[in-house]
């Protein structure tokens, strides 16, 4: 069932098109990642879909419901988590919680239980009395997720959620994410410039100058460039691109660490391979698969050679 579809969505903030005739729509039981780098439009996206901005052009349905003609029952379905930690650091954890559910108009024999769930849930039981000012990075955002869903929403708006928290507490905030939507089935849509979280979502958009310039399974995009990534162990990986660059059907060259990856055209790939083993004094390339990483690149280059 389809909870978000936006369509021909615009938004400019003077000569700055910051999102440009964008669809998108995700189902229930669905994270869908926005993935890009900054000011490519994410979080200008979220902030169309929960209706904090009003767009230019375009339309947001929100489980039926018009962001614009019927906000507030759109909006009722929504929990938003920003990329700022925008709690009251004077509060407590509890009284956090307390004061979103009042907001959406709870009653305490509703919003208690749940409240209660949700912090053991997120592993925040035992702080309920603990300044929202005095958590850390991690559990800041814990708290914001728990307040997010604290009305039961149907939809989860999540922007940059791990950005600046430490590898472990960003892999906890993800088994966090996985286990409410099997749970509660609700659709999310999350922004985050990491490869290695857009691997875990359902379905990608590749963000870049405010359009969706490719939509997929994370299997689909990589699957674009099939035969087209080679991998070459070498001493030297700046200094040999440009030389690397220099022979024919090879598109571009990256350094990543002590490798570089070529994108090549696939009908050339052997014939470079063969150069490459002359080139680097005997070294072994290697057709490898591509990762989401090549494939945004390599998006990015081709889009930028088209602006």
């Amino acid at each position: 069932m389809e909870l978000i579809n936006a369509v021909n969505l615009s938004k400019s903030f003077g000569a700055t098109q910051a999102v440009d005739q964008l669809n998108l729509s995700a189902q229930a039981g669905e994270i869908f990642g926005l993935v890009g780098s900054d000011g490519a439009g994410k979080t200008t996206t979220l902030r169309l879909l929960v209706g904090a901005l009003r767009p230019d052009a375009g339309s947001v349905s929100i489980c039926g419901f018009d962001i614009l003609a019927q906000t507030d029952n759109a909006r009722e379905k929504i929990g938003y988590l920003s990329q700022r930690f925008s709690l009251y650091e004077d509060l407590s954890v509890l009284e956090n919680i307390r004061f979103f559910a009042e907001v959406r108009g709870l009653e305490l024999k509703d919003w208690k239980p749940r409240c209660m769930e949700l912090l053991k849930f997120v592993g925040l039981e035992n702080f309920t009395e603990r300044k929202a000012g005095q958590l850390s990075g991690g559990m800041k955002q814990k708290l914001g997720l728990a307040s997010a869903l604290v009305s039961r929403p149907q939809i989860l708006l999540l922007d940059e959620p791990t950005t600046g928290v430490d590898p472990a507490t960003r892999q906890d905030f993800w088994q966090l994410i996985i286990r409410i939507v099997a749970a509660e089935g609700m659709a999310v849509i999350l922004t985050t410039p990491y490869m290695d979280e857009a691997v875990r979502c359902n379905r990608l958009g590749f963000m870049r100058s405010g359009r969706l310039i490719a939509e997929g399974t994370p299997t689909q995009l990589r699957e674009r460039l099939n035969g087209c990534i080679l991998e070459l162990q070498t001493d030297h990986p700046i200094q040999l691109r440009e030389q690397v660059l220099k022979i024919a059907g090879v598109q571009d060259a990256r350094a990543f660490g002590d490798k570089l990856h070529l994108r090549v055209l696939p009908e050339r790939a052997e014939e470079v391979i063969s150069q490459l083993h002359t080139l680097n004094g005997g070294s072994h390339a290697r057709l490898i698969p591509a990762s989401l990483e090549d494939v945004f690149i390599s998006l990015t280059l081709n889009e930028g050679s088209h602006d």
